[in-house]
């Protein structure tokens, strides 16, 4: 192996599972490979949904020592959720997990102080009933908000037991409905009117800044020998993800699909009209001054939940059955916020079909082609929508993610947008989040750079539309109707 090829430690935390991959970069090359994967299971107490942060964390920690010597760390994660620590720096209880039901009508309540119209064009982020901001107003008056000092997100708070250092990295503050994304800083006028301490945030970091070593009590437990760097990356999995989008001068979307679909543009300004506001999109912040306009769609966590309530059957077999049934014959909304708890999927995909007139499908391939025809929707609204609302055209759809192991979804995805799919890299949230470590080690150049190296070293595949997309006009204009 050449002297200039480094390795760099990716951790990537899913709602489902969490990874350390080892991404070893040199000038012309990048390869990436897991060393360690374990479960994520939230668990449900008496008070609520939380997350098993300690299970987490102790699966860090056996990814660490798996992926052996390492020249940086960095942690990406999902958004909005976040620990609190006391005076002593002491985790105040489990996180609360965002599937949790205790912001169940906060936003209405705090759109009575601020205006949902006002708060979009501070914040720019779209109304979803888990962002930090309504969690916070969920918590007010609560024992453990009431003797927090200082609130760390999930990635933040894992990068402290790994370091010792407290920091806020930017593009998943951004997720929270307190950042201003054209200042790319608190939104000091919307927390002051909520009542909203930002003194409990650390300092705001940068991907590529510095965020500490490991401690001392890390390298002994994980056999590495120190010192070694932690790097704050885009820190919101979909921020490494986009990162990690394998575009050259192409006028490209994106679709970063999992258990969430975000489907949208890479823009150099937030767009913060009413009417984007009206359509649900956010403007969430991503590497060199970049903004995620995006979309967020229930993606295949529907799927998910299916397939644990049918015990697990072969997902290869199935999306063969499903692809032999007939093209959107029932559709749902896959951004319906009705489908965001866990539990009878099957059943409620079938209610919904049930309620809209529509043919209700019976068995599991029926149900997953349903599921597949209105993800592919979802990601057609969001693609045109896109477009309309930032004024920018795009020629091709990058999907990345999970779901590119899904070609099913794929090949739907590209014939109801009616544009050309590259499907690739499957572990871009990982790959995002060696090449920032790589960069703040000198070893590739900018975004662009970055984007060139993915081209070349990962595989991709390409579909293009097969027919018209009148049918999807109808079923579009269909759901519509519902």
């Amino acid at each position: 192996m050449s002297a200039a090829v480094k390795s760099y430690a990716a951790v990537d935390l899913g709602a489902s599972s969490g990874r350390v991959m080892v991404g070893r970069v040199g000038p012309d090359s990048l390869e990436l490979t897991e060393a360690h994967r374990f479960p994520n299971r939230p668990v449900r107490v008496p008070e609520g949904l939380r997350w098993d942060v300690l299970g987490l964390y102790a699966g860090v920690l056996d990814g660490l020592e798996a992926a052996g010597a390492v020249d940086s760390v960095g942690i990406d994660s999902w958004a909005v959720d976040y620990g609190l620590l006391d005076a002593d720096g002491a985790l105040l209880g489990n996180p609360v997990h965002y599937r949790d039901s205790r912001t169940e009508g906060v936003a209405e309540k705090v759109w009575a102080t601020v205006p949902a119209e006002e708060l979009y064009a501070a914040t720019g982020l779209q109304h979803a009933p888990f962002n930090t901001l309504y969690q916070l107003a969920a918590a007010r008056g609560s024992a453990q908000l009431d003797r927090a000092e200082r609130l760390l997100l999930i990635p933040d708070l894992l990068t402290y037991w790994l370091t010792g250092e407290q920091g806020t990295e930017l593009t998943n503050a951004s997720t929270t409905q307190l950042i201003d994304p054209r200042t790319r800083d608190w939104a000091h006028g919307v927390a002051r009117r909520l009542d909203i301490d930002l003194g409990l945030f650390a300092p705001l970091r940068h991907p590529g800044d510095p965020a500490g070593v490991l401690r001392p009590e890390v390298l002994e437990e994980t056999g590495l020998a120190g010192p070694v760097p932690v790097t704050a990356v885009g820190s919101h999995d979909t921020a490494s993800a986009v990162a990690a989008v394998p575009a050259g001068g192409e006028r490209f979307a994106y679709i970063c699909t999992g258990t969430w679909s975000l489907a949208g543009l890479e823009l150099d300004a937030p767009v913060l009209t009413e009417e984007s506001r009206a359509a649900n999109f956010t403007n969430e912040l991503g590497l060199d001054g970049t903004v995620r306009y995006l979309r967020n769609i229930m993606g295949l966590w529907l799927l998910q939940e299916c397939v644990r309530a049918w015990g697990e059957p072969d997902l290869g077999a199935l999306l063969l059955q499903a692809a032999k049934v007939p093209a959107l014959r029932s559709v749902v909304d896959a951004g319906d916020a009705a489908f965001l708890a866990p539990g009878r999927m099957p059943e409620r995909i079938a209610e919904a079909c049930r309620d809209s007139g529509q043919p209700v499908p019976a068995t599991p391939a029926e149900i997953t082609r349903c599921i597949l025809d209105s993800l592919a929707l979802a990601h057609r609204r969001a693609v045109e929508d896109a477009q309309r609302l930032a004024g920018h055209a795009v020629d091709v759809v990058h999907v990345v993610g999970g779901g590119t192991r899904n070609a099913l979804l794929c090949q739907l995805t590209a014939d109801a947008c009616g544009l050309p799919v590259v499907s690739g890299p499957t572990e871009a949230a990982a790959l995002g989040n060696v090449l920032v470590q790589a960069r703040a080690h000198g070893l590739v150049g900018d975004l662009a750079g970055m984007r060139r190296l993915l081209t070349r070293t990962q595989l991709l595949t390409r579909y293009e539309p097969r027919g018209g997309t009148q049918r999807w006009q109808a079923a579009q204009a269909r759901l519509a109707r519902y």
